[in-house]
């Protein structure tokens, strides 16, 4: 069942995919409300092509973007399948590389991450308001790459011989998106700077696993994630150093603070200098990594 939302204290549906206007002509989609909406959907293959669709109606100026409006999920968020089981990250089933069981369950991992990471973008979009529209433009270029990146992982998973959901799966990227709800700041800090970029260091051994293994389309596919992800992890950056701005806060010991407050995962090595200096980290911030 979908969620019921509520817009401006009033009980609204879920838009369908085709865009209407109104009597006055005006488009009567509202972009943080169909946010919520597919974060609400829980079936993985609709969630990913509403996506989609929702940023190129955005794109032809379709959609409309109130900042101010109220939205309140009736039911609790994010959407999901019934599969994958989700699991404490250690009982998730580590599998050998060399075996096309092994492959599958990595793939179906990172494809997970991807339908996550989906939720993520679209929550950043509805949930904190009075944000620039650019803020907005931004986090729907982000799920709407991730809903490609999971379809990618997903038809790659297929021609394995599995579907998304024969392997458990963890919960840590939306549990620390569910702890940074208050706050905007938080959220910037703690999944695209700190979770995310994790994805950055992760990918260079992951893809040569791969083709060591001569699954060169998956190492394919992990290329372009690293390319986007490390457009999503500079989307990060660049708002959580514009909030530290409008706040007058100082962002390295800001960050620092936050990780304490929100009990956010302790940075370990080896990291992917190139691809976090890539993503906007600044030299500070590197030469901190440096030393852990």
């Amino acid at each position: 069942m979908r969620c019921r939302l509520v817009f401006n204290g009033e009980p609204i549906k879920i838009a369908a995919m085709h865009i209407h206007s109104d009597n006055s002509g005006q488009h009567s989609i509202e972009l943080r409300q169909q946010a919520l909406a597919w974060l609400c959907e829980p079936n993985a293959r609709m969630k990913a092509e509403g996506v989609a669709l929702l940023r190129q109606a955005w794109l032809a100026g379709q959609v409309k973007l109130d900042v101010g409006a109220e939205l309140t999920p009736v039911q609790m968020i994010p959407g999901r399948p019934d599969r994958p089981d989700l699991v404490s990250p250690l009982q998730v089933k580590r599998r050998a590389m060399n075996t096309p069981e092994g492959r599958a369950a990595l793939i179906h991992a990172l494809a997970h991450i991807e339908f996550n990471a989906i939720n993520l973008a679209l929550d950043a979009v509805w949930r904190f308001p009075d944000m620039p529209a650019k803020y907005y433009a931004d986090w729907l270029l982000v799920a709407a790459e991730e809903a490609l990146h999971f379809t990618m992982l997903s038809a790659h998973l297929n021609s394995l011989g599995h579907d998304y959901g024969d392997f458990n799966g963890h919960d840590s990227l939306w549990e620390m998106v569910a702890k940074t709800s208050d706050d905007v700041l938080a959220r910037m800090a703690l999944v695209p700077r700190t979770m995310e970029a994790r994805g950055l260091d992760a990918s260079p051994p992951l893809r040569a696993k791969l083709a060591q293994a001569g699954d060169m389309a998956a190492a394919a596919i992990l290329d372009v994630l690293l390319r986007d992800e490390i457009g999503h992890v500079a989307i990060g950056n660049h708002w959580y150093g514009w909030l530290c701005d409008q706040r007058g806060l100082e962002p390295i010991a800001t960050y620092a603070q936050l990780t304490v407050q929100y009990e956010a995962p302790k940075m370990r090595g080896p990291f992917n200098f190139p691809a976090r200096k890539a993503a906007g980290f600044s030299e500070a911030e590197l030469d901190l990594l440096a030393k852990v």
